[in-house]
């Protein structure tokens, strides 16, 4: 099945920096959204938490809707759900352009896989801090994306682990330069250098961005960090398949 156009496009300009709406200033969504759309965003990552996989709840299906009206961007889709399976063609009708799930709430990761890819969207899979890359390994073949957590998911503001650099680098010599690698959690300018080296082009951060004044210049320089030590072993992907 061909890759998304979105996750195409993604591949084609990274690294990119991909604002997470969860620090983002809920009184004034909308214009936050256009902010960081206007300050170069091309995706957005929207955290679904369940209060129960996670020790947190955030936001749902009517939010993500809200925010797919708001915006033409990438809606990168986390479900951090214990039972992600009833809520992939929910989010997808939401307005969902890419969906992961955890490898720690399913038995077998592939046939949900498929289920996502089957909607139409990029299918992704997430890991915790504390597990291997061993266990996404034998599904890679079935990812668009895989998103490694630099913290335990749940809330935002937490400090990098680098744990995820070792995976990050385990993921990219295992799936070579095509596969969106992710990573998520106390990503700033101190940190982000490290994880494009590793071997990341989706580098997902929220309050290293939003509690800035101006989103452009955050982004610019954040950017900036992310390509200057972006590994020459994952260079931008040029394929449309």
């Amino acid at each position: 099945m061909p890759t998304p156009r979105s996750l195409t496009e993604l591949r084609s300009a990274s690294p990119q920096v991909v604002p997470s709406l969860l620090a983002c200033d809920f009184g004034r969504v909308r214009e936050e959204i256009a902010a960081v759309e206007a300050a170069g965003a091309q995706a957005l990552h929207l955290d679904i938490m369940d209060g129960h996989f996670v020790p947190n709840l955030s936001f749902g299906v009517p939010v993500v809707q809200a925010v797919r009206r708001a915006t033409c961007l990438v809606l990168d889709v986390h479900l951090m759900l214990s039972d992600p399976a009833p809520w992939i063609d929910v989010f997808r009708d939401a307005g969902a352009d890419s969906i992961t799930f955890h490898i720690e709430v399913v038995p077998e990761a592939g046939p949900l896989l498929e289920v996502i890819r089957g909607t139409g969207a990029a299918a992704g899979l997430a890991l915790n801090p504390a597990t291997p890359v061993s266990a996404v390994e034998p599904y890679l073949s079935g990812c668009d994306l895989v998103l490694a957590m630099s913290v335990m998911p749940g809330f935002g503001g937490q400090e990098f682990d680098p744990v995820a650099l070792s995976k990050l680098r385990q993921l990219r010599q295992s799936a070579g330069p095509d596969l969106l690698l992710s990573v998520d959690g106390g990503i700033n300018l101190t940190t982000i250098g490290c994880c494009a080296d590793a071997g990341a082009n989706m580098l997902v951060t929220g309050s290293a961005l939003f509690s800035q004044d101006d989103y452009r210049r955050g982004i610019v320089e954040l950017t900036q960090a992310a390509i200057s030590h972006a590994s020459p072993q994952v260079p931008p992907c040029s394929k449309s398949s």
